[in-house]
């Protein structure tokens, strides 16, 4: 036994040899992950690619290189790598867990019941994991950064598309060598269809993701493009979505691909002059890309409405480019559903599967619920949850037409909001109403005398009692209405009320916490657990194993 004036020297001997072991294990680790299938598998790939900078760049990345070591290390195996055809994936900008929950609740309540028990069609799924969604230099994320870990398998910048974190935001100097290849290049490479529908402008962040390159996600038409910028070399949003075919073609020299064979959404402005007779076009070089698009596919489809879409031969086998509004489309709640307004998001899904699904090759679709996102920056829960629903109808009829065992389908969000459900309302109360507590039939009061609503944003305009407004947008032409307002009288159930905010911004933001993954086909089960973002990239690259079916010509 040791003398007591050393015996201090037992727990420092004893926390030395659990460093070493734990080292030792470490190592051991290292040692073992550094001869395992992923790092032959990430070596073979490197051979292949040397020669190709846009590929070579992604797979030499830290953030590419953890995600793909963990999927190696996910229980699935090598049982389903390969397997899935197709690639659908699902984006609800936005769509955090309470929004899920609270839109859950608001369907269920419309078809009568008390909503808790309701399920939107993609909770069904038989796997669900967690996506962290921070960017490198952000705690709470954009949409850019965030889109650009789910498309290319790395983790970048906040505000930046398609380039990893060497970029130095807004210079279009650094562009160079930061490029990135994405989920839907892959596909055109691997010779598979490919296809983009959004409810927002096409040019916006999260669809610009999956075929952009940029410094600026505001860099959406030449209008927004800074002279510096013009005079390196950038080339806008709309522009790159116009010409990717030759754009890819010249970063994958014999590269054989055909384009994008559907593009759906709003945006029109970014791509016709300020000269337009229309009176809606944004562009200063004269320029009018649907022309161009329309000269490069001549067998193709442009379409400007709903009846346009209707109108489609469904034997139709040309590129499909459709445009349905100036800006972003209109909320759902707030949509002409006639001939000549817009279609829906379920339309738009539909009429896309059915075309890509002609490519005995498969295909890759990404599409967005935009406007989920825009209507929490707004304020106002009703369109947000009005837009999830309606998202979830999306996926519904996706599922309808396409095979579990060939088609893998991911739902997902990029970021979550500063958005609450809170109080403590009784089972079935409405999810928009004010909190009526359990026992009760009339609104609780908080402790300054007045009633207030189960769900609420923590910043952002505030209060709005707007009625019957469907267009969530109308509150940025309010004041700011921050803090506690008499709701005694107010309906709150109504389109246009928006709810209260505690700290006054001029929109509510987005807001750090995890968000759901929803997946089932080929390789879902790798979804399961608490993941990086970027790792459902190789999620949908192992189940369809894209870098591996790219032919070797596109190859050093």
């Amino acid at each position: 036994m040791p003398h007591k004036k050393y015996a201090f020297i037992m727990p420092l001997l004893a926390g030395l040899s659990a460093l070493l072991l734990s080292a030792c294990q470490q190592s051991a680790a290292s040692q073992s992950a550094a001869s395992g299938p992923d790092t032959r598998q990430h070596q073979a790939s490197l051979d292949k690619y040397q020669g190709v900078p846009l590929i070579a760049n992604t797979l030499n990345n830290t953030w590419y290189r953890s995600a793909e070591h963990a999927i190696a290390n996910k229980p699935l195996g090598d049982a389903e790598r390969g397997q899935a055809r197709n690639i659908i994936l699902f984006l609800g900008d936005g769509m955090s867990i309470a929004t899920v929950t609270a839109a859950r609740i608001l369907a269920g309540q419309r078809q009568g019941h008390s909503g808790e028990e309701h399920s939107l069609s993609f909770e069904s799924f038989p796997y669900t994991g967690l996506s962290k969604t921070y960017n490198v230099n952000a705690q709470t994320p954009d949409s850019a950064g965030t889109m650009t870990a789910i498309m290319s398998g790395l983790k970048t910048d906040t505000g930046v598309l398609g380039v990893d974190e060497g970029i130095d935001s807004g210079n279009c100097q650094s562009l160079a060598g930061t490029e990135v290849v994405t989920t839907l290049e892959l596909a055109e490479l691997a010779g598979k269809s490919t296809g983009i529908v959004s409810t927002a402008r096409i040019t916006h962040a999260t669809p610009a993701a999956t075929y952009a390159k940029s410094p600026d996600r505001d860099w959406e038409d030449d209008s927004s493009l800074p002279s510096d910028a013009k005079a390196a070399g950038c080339e806008d949003i709309a522009s790159q979505l116009i010409h990717f075919e030759k754009n890819l073609k010249a970063r994958i020299p014999g590269a054989n691909i055909n384009g994008i064979e559907v593009v759906l959404g709003g945006g029109r402005r970014g791509f016709i002059s300020q000269d337009d007779p229309s009176g809606k076009g944004n562009r200063l070089d004269g320029q009018n890309l649907i022309e161009q698009w329309q000269k490069q596919y001549p067998d193709g489809h442009y379409l400007e409405n709903a009846a346009d879409l209707q109108a489609l031969d469904p034997s139709a086998t040309g590129h499909i480019f459709g445009l349905f509004d100036s800006s972003h489309l209109e909320y759902e709640a707030d949509r002409d559903t006639g001939a000549k307004g817009e279609p829906s998001l379920t339309e738009m899904t539909a009429a896309a599967i059915k075309r890509l699904s002609k490519n005995p090759k498969g295909y890759f679709l990404m599409v967005e619920g935009g406007r989920i996102d825009h209507a929490h920056h707004a304020g106002n829960a009703f369109n947000a949850l009005n837009e999830t629903i309606a998202f979830a109808d999306a996926v519904a009829t996706a599922v309808s037409l396409s095979q579990r065992d060939d088609t893998l389908i991911i739902v997902t969000a990029d970021h979550g909001h500063a958005f609450s459900i809170s109080g403590y309302p009784k089972r079935g109360n409405p999810i928009l109403g004010k909190v009526i507590e359990v026992g009760s039939t009339i609104p609780a009061q908080a402790s300054d005398g007045m009633p207030y609503t189960t769900l609420g944003y923590r910043n952002g305009r505030g209060f709005q009692n707007l009625g019957s407004d469907n267009n969530a947008d109308t509150a940025y032409q309010q004041e700011i209405q921050p803090g506690r307002h008499n709701l005694d009288e107010v309906d709150t159930q109504s389109s246009g009320f928006h709810q209260e905010a505690l700290i006054p911004l001029a929109a509510e933001t987005h807001s750090g916490e995890d968000v759901a993954i929803y997946a089932i086909g080929p390789g879902a089960a790798l979804v399961s657990g608490s993941n990086e973002q970027n790792l459902i990239f190789h999620v949908m690259n192992y189940a369809a194993q894209l870098l591996d079916v790219t032919p070797p010509a596109h190859a050093k």
